[in-house]
C-alpha cells in the first residue's frame, strides 16, 4: 500500500469517528506558545498523524517532530508520517538513539512540539522508556500523556497488540496532566518520573 493511500485511509478513518474529548485541564485548549511532548503507546500509533491533523489550530504549532525507528518499518511510516508534515527524526535505544535525542532535543528548543511512543519500537509494551525523561530534562518541556479508547477496532497480534480502528465507532481521546522533570533531577527522581508517565498513561488507556 503506497503512503498516499494509507493517508487517504488514515484520514476516512479518523474522520468517521465520534470523538469525544477528555482534557479536564484544558491543556490542548489553553496551549500557548511553550512546545511539548506528546507521549501514546505504541499500539495507538495508527491514530497519531490523524489527531496532529485534526488538532493542528488547537495545538497551535508551526511544527511536530516524532521519533521514528531506523528499522525497513521505520522507513515506509516515515514516508506516511511526511505526508502529514510531520518532521521524522531516526532512531530508537537500540540504534541512533543519542542522535536521534540530539536532534529532538534541537527541534524541541527551537519551537517544535515532539511526538514519541515511548515503548517503542520493540517493546515491552506498556512499559516506558526513559529516553522521553531525558528529553524533557534537556529541554524543560512538559510531558503531556495522551491515549485514546475505540468501540470498535481490529487488535494484531504483534508484541503490542496493535489496535486499527473501524470505521464509524466511537473514540475517546483523553489527556492526562503533564509530567514535568527537572534539569537538576538524578536517577531516583528520573525514575519517579518515568513511572509516574508509565501509570498515567496505562490509566488513560483503560476502556
Amino acid at each position: 500500500m503506497s503512503s498516499l493511500v494509507l493517508k487517504i485511509l488514515i484520514l476516512a478513518i479518523g474522520s468517521s469517528l465520534r470523538w469525544r474529548i477528555e482534557d479536564p485541564n484544558r491543556l490542548l485548549m489553553d496551549r500557548h506558545s511553550k512546545p511539548a511532548i506528546f507521549v501514546m503507546w505504541h499500539n495507538r500509533l495508527f491514530l497519531i498523524p490523524y489527531l496532529f491533523w485534526k488538532y493542528w489550530n488547537i495545538f497551535q504549532r508551526e511544527k511536530v517532530a516524532v521519533m521514528v525507528s531506523t528499522s525497513k518499518d521505520g522507513g515506509y511510516l516515515v514516508r506516511v508520517l511526511e505526508r502529514f508534515n510531520l518532521i521524522c527524526v531516526r532512531g530508537s535505544s537500540s540504534r541512533r538513539g543519542n542522535a536521534a535525542l540530539l536532534e529532538m532535543t534541537r527541534l524541541v528548543e527551537a519551537g517544535a512540539d515532539a511526538g514519541i511512543t515511548p515503548d517503542g519500537p520493540r517493546g515491552p509494551k506498556y512499559q516506558v522508556a526513559d529516553g522521553v525523561i531525558s528529553l524533557a530534562q534537556l529541554t524543560g518541556a512538559p510531558i503531556i500523556p495522551i491515549s485514546y479508547v475505540l468501540s470498535r477496532k481490529i487488535e494484531l497480534n504483534s508484541w503490542d497488540g496493535f489496535m486499527i480502528p473501524l470505521p464509524f465507532g466511537r473514540a475517546t481521546l483523553r489527556v492526562g496532566v503533564p509530567v514535568n522533570v527537572s534539569s537538576a533531577a538524578d536517577a531516583e527522581e528520573r525514575e519517579h518520573k518515568r513511572l509516574e508517565l508509565e501509570t498515567i498513561l496505562k490509566s488513560l488507556s483503560e476502556s
